[in-house]
């Protein structure tokens, strides 16, 4: 790639693509056009508009650099720094999980609960990660404030630049803490007309049969949660209801495995009155929503 060779922009998407299919990378063709965007400081659309701009050397040495890690399997967004989510474009670094499409049907289903009801609504977002859910309900959704909390302190330095990036700085506020361990001195609102959660949901033994670029590359921390997956969903659902409205809701992303399980432990709070498991576009088990009496 680094040859006296003309490279245009057309030849090294298609070479790219191949390359990193051949190394068994997902999505190679996007990958390719990400990757080459991100060192021509391009769109992804504008990489099709300039098919035949030939690509100087320094770039070319940058890209051959990126591309080398991605056939290894590491992270696209650690190369280039940001994932698109919800049609926002997210700072992202190794600190915190990389944000998924099964994850936008938690967002979705947010906005839809937050427009039915009036008034300005307070929301609260645990193991915000990168902010991506918190920030693409706010940007959706104006007339309301969120107290998002992580446990790591580099997450919530990334949470932050999303924040500021997205102009919300007046509509959040970012604590640390252990899930609801930084609301109880009464900072922020006592209760919420929205809990939402991504927690950490893969069982230990699912760990280990990860995908390389998840597995070895990914805070374990951010996926894990025991044996069966649970013991943090589990916390989240025993003190969610001291810290919910009544006709509020609580909506936690969950493992396809994980739905009856977590059915089973919203009823037996007896706090909930409605309580659905949704499905992803797979048609797999992915979010709880539990709407409190």
């Amino acid at each position: 790639m680094t040859g006296n060779d003309t490279w245009t922009i057309q030849r090294l998407l298609n070479w790219v693509t191949e390359y990193l299919k051949g190394k068994s990378v997902d999505s190679p063709r996007l990958s390719a056009e990400l990757l080459l965007s991100h060192v021509l400081g391009l769109k992804r659309i504008e990489l099709y508009t300039q098919f035949n701009k030939v690509v100087e050397q320094e770039q070319l040495a940058q890209l051959h650099g990126l591309v080398k890690r991605a056939a290894d399997h590491e992270p696209i967004a650690h190369l280039t720094g940001k994932r698109e989510f919800y049609s926002l474009e997210f700072d992202i670094t190794k600190d915190c999980l990389i944000p998924r499409p099964e994850t936008e049907l938690l967002v979705e289903r947010a906005i839809e609960f937050l427009r039915t009801r009036t008034g300005e609504q307070y929301i609260c977002d645990l193991c915000t990660g990168c902010g991506c859910i918190a920030i693409s309900i706010a940007v959706n959704f104006a007339n309301c404030k969120i107290v998002a909390t992580d446990i790591s302190d580099p997450a919530l330095e990334v949470a932050e630049r999303n924040v500021i990036k997205h102009g919300l700085q007046n509509r959040f506020k970012l604590l640390k803490g252990d899930l609801f361990e930084p609301l109880i001195p009464g900072l922020g609102p006592a209760k919420f007309d929205l809990i939402t959660v991504n927690p950490p949901y893969v069982s230990e033994p699912a760990f280990e049969n990860l995908p390389k670029n998840v597995r070895d590359f990914e805070p374990k921390s951010a996926l894990t949660a025991g044996p069966e997956g649970l013991d943090i969903i589990k916390r989240i659902i025993s003190d969610a209801g001291q810290f919910l409205k009544p006709a509020s809701a609580l909506m936690i992303e969950i493992d396809n495995d994980q739905g009856q399980a977590v059915r089973k432990l919203l009823e037996d709070t007896e706090f909930f009155d409605t309580i659905t498991i949704g499905k992803d576009n797979a048609k797999l088990d992915r979010l709880a929503v539990a709407f409190a009496k």
